[in-house]
């Protein structure tokens, strides 16, 4: 057992430099300059009245947190330093800092990004039952750390929480992520016990991914509905 929670420690210290380093580019291949088409399109269907904030894990600058806080307000994770200043300065809206439970707190008047590591977020520091979108980082995660992923999302989630979670899948033979390919099975499996819909489909094959062109036979991308 040491021996598996030391290799869940060592591949969360590769991931996380791998993370830090692609901020490191003048712009992520996986950033988009757009509203992701999937979010408005399935809002409507995911977004309830008890939900009093949306959580954005790995959420990047990512321009689909200034669609979200016009609906609800937004409580992003971030490890990395400049998306959490880039975000705030490309959308010219005003924020402060401070320091919050061992993360840097950037807060705006209806979006708050925590810099720091998603893994020590506690339940404590969510307001009530929340909508969680997860555009890309499922997927970002190698298989192990998807597992330790979604089980610290669930442990965080008040009762009355939904998921919307974007995947993505081609051949795993014929590409290497990230972006991981996760297969249906494999997201019902990470979710067993709770409540899963798929409510779209993006058949992305020669289009590729955000900034990044796919050579492979088929690539989808799906959204899904996850009531836990």
């Amino acid at each position: 057992m040491a021996k598996v929670a030391f290799w869940a420690l060592e591949s969360l210290k590769v991931d996380t430099e791998f993370w830090l380093e692609c901020w490191q580019q003048p712009v992520p291949g996986f950033h988009l300059d757009a509203v992701h088409p999937l979010l408005p399109a399935c809002w409507a269907r995911v977004s309830q009245p008890q939900h009093q904030q949306v959580l954005v894990p790995l959420c990047g600058k990512s321009i689909d947190m200034y669609w979200l806080q016009q609906q609800l307000p937004v409580l992003g994770i971030e490890l990395a330093k400049r998306p959490c200043h880039e975000f705030f300065i490309e959308n010219r809206l005003a924020v402060n800092t401070d320091l919050v439970d061992g993360f840097i707190a950037h807060r705006g008047e209806t979006v708050c990004i925590l810099q720091g590591d998603f893994f020590q977020l506690s339940a404590e520091q969510l307001q009530g039952p929340c909508l969680v979108y997860d555009r890309a980082a499922l997927i970002a995660l190698p298989k192990t750390m998807r597992q330790h992923y979604v089980r610290h999302l669930r442990k965080l989630l008040p009762a009355g929480s939904t998921i919307l979670l974007l995947s993505l899948e081609y051949p795993p033979a014929e590409k290497q992520g990230p972006p991981f390919t996760v297969s249906a099975a494999e997201i019902r499996q990470l979710f067993d016990g709770c409540q899963l819909e798929l409510l779209a489909i993006r058949n992305l094959t020669g289009q590729g991914f955000a900034r990044r062109t796919f050579a492979t036979s088929f690539l989808l991308e799906k959204a899904w509905r996850i009531q836990c």
